[in-house]
Parts: structure tokens; sequence; C-alpha cells
């Protein structure tokens, strides 16, 4: 595969996820004008988020770059149960963390009924899930494996996942020190899910861990940071300041806690992966 290709190949697959998302948007928003509830709309609109993506990732892997779907990290559904153990105990294993070991107390947002559902509709349903998915399809799947077929398997993990990292900061009012753990963590976070991707040799099981990430830690249920998070039901308003702790502006997704637990999982991916080829 040429470098031409590979990129191109990339930008179609991020274009993809982009226009999904605004159609999937937009079609939540006209049901909304015909007084559908929004907590509805937003699960109508994960699952076309979701549904329309695949669909059209799998028609450009297969039509246009003409390779089967398999290769692309997109085989027929299945989840490896150790991955499916390991998306539920990363988040709960460091949340818990928080919840036990720092000091803090719990404020709530006051939401009503119908607040909650909208808050945890949008936080499941297409933040949690479809984001989670969609973003697995496009990175760790078409992405990854163009780059892989173009140069090889370490600048196909790196090299994505370090740009991951920096687009997160750009635009951002963050402290230096926020600005380096973001970029830190999201590399991190990248190799992770890329490890978990090749180990399994399907986007299914990243994507299940991310998914899950996303639903337990940024869902709106119950959020953990240096202040009150209004777009969750209740927040753990940690009483530690350092930003090493809290994760800054950008919050425990890019602290040192939850770093530690991405180099926890990238370390038995690894062994996993080693283990593999000597069998």
């Amino acid at each position: 595969m040429s470098t031409k290709k590979a990129i191109g190949i990339s930008f179609v697959a991020i274009f993809i996820l982009v226009i999904t998302q605004v159609i999937a948007q937009a079609i939540a928003s006209i049901f909304t004008i015909i007084h559908v509830p929004y907590g509805i709309c937003n699960i109508i609109a994960g699952v076309i988020y979701a549904g329309l993506s695949y669909f059209l990732l799998k028609i450009f892997i297969s039509k246009v770059i003409k390779l089967p779907v398999s290769e692309f990290g997109l085989p027929k559904f299945k989840i490896k149960i150790r991955w499916g153990i390991v998306a539920v105990l990363l988040p709960v294993i460091i949340k818990g963390s928080y919840l036990l070991i720092f000091n803090g107390k719990y404020v709530s947002s006051n939401m009503n009924g119908n607040q909650i559902f909208t808050t945890l509709s949008a936080g499941i349903a297409f933040t949690g899930i479809a984001a989670g998915f969609v973003e697995e399809m496009v990175f760790r799947g078409v992405i990854l494996n163009a780059l892989k077929k173009r140069w090889n398997v370490k600048v196909a993990v790196i090299v994505p996942s370090m740009l991951f990292g920096i687009v997160h900061v750009l635009g951002q009012d963050f402290s230096i020190g926020s600005c380096l753990l973001v970029i830190i963590a999201g590399t991190m976070v990248g190799v992770m899910f890329s490890m978990i991707a090749i180990e399994s040799g399907s986007i299914w099981n990243s994507g299940i861990v991310h998914a899950i990430w996303n639903v337990m830690i940024i869902g709106g249920g119950l959020s953990i940071g240096e202040k009150m998070d209004k777009y969750s039901v209740m927040t753990y308003v940690l009483n530690s300041k350092s930003f090493a702790i809290t994760g800054g502006e950008f919050g425990i997704e890019s602290s040192v806690i939850s770093l530690i637990g991405y180099i926890v999982v990238i370390g038995i991916a690894f062994i996993m992966i080693k283990s593999s080829k000597k069998n």
C-alpha cells in the first residue's frame, strides 16, 4: 500500500466518523421537533451513529479499498471473555480507588426525572456505546491497519495514539502540567486500545473496553473531579487540587491513577501477544 493511499484511507475514515455523527444528531433533532422526549432522541442518535458508521466503513473497505473487512479489524462480531472482564474491571477499579482512597464530598446536580433520563441516555447510548465503538472502528480498525500495511505495526500504534493525545489539548486553555498529562494519557489510551485490537484480531474487543469506560467514567451518572460537573447526576468533588490526582482541567481520565491503569492493561495485552507468537 502506498503512502498516499494509506493517508487517504485514514482521512476518509475520519470523514465518515464526522459526517455520521452530524447526520445522527440532525435526525435526532428532527424527532425533538415532533416532541419525542430528548432521552429517546439520544438513543436514536446513538443507534444511527453506530449503525451508519459501520455500514459506510464496511462499504468503503469492501467496495473502494477492495479488501476483506476482516483485514481492517471488522470480522464477525465476537468479544473475548477476558476483554469483557477487563472492560468492567478497569473503570471500576479506577473509580473505586478515588471513592475509597481520596477524600471528597458528593454533590448533587438536583436534576429532575426527565433531566436524569436525558443525561444518562446521552452518556450511555451516544457518548458511551456509540462513540466508543465508532472511534474504534475508525482509529483501531481502518487507520491502524492502513498504516500497518504501509509501514509496520509500531508506526500504526504509536503515531495515531500520539496524535490522539495532542488533539485533546488543541484550543484548550490548560496549564502546562495538565497539557502534558493529557498528551501522555491520551497517547497511552490509544496504545492500550490498539494493543487490545491487535491481540484479539478485532475492534469489537477494544470497542467494548472503550464503550464501558465511556459509560462509567463520562456517562453522566457519577462524575469525579476537582469541581462539580453540572452535566452529571452526581459529582464526587475531590478535596485534592493536585492535577496529577484530579487530572487537572481534563478530568480523571488524564490522571496518574488512570495512567497506571492504562499501562497495566497494555502490559497484559503485550504479554498475551508475545505468548500467542510463541505458541
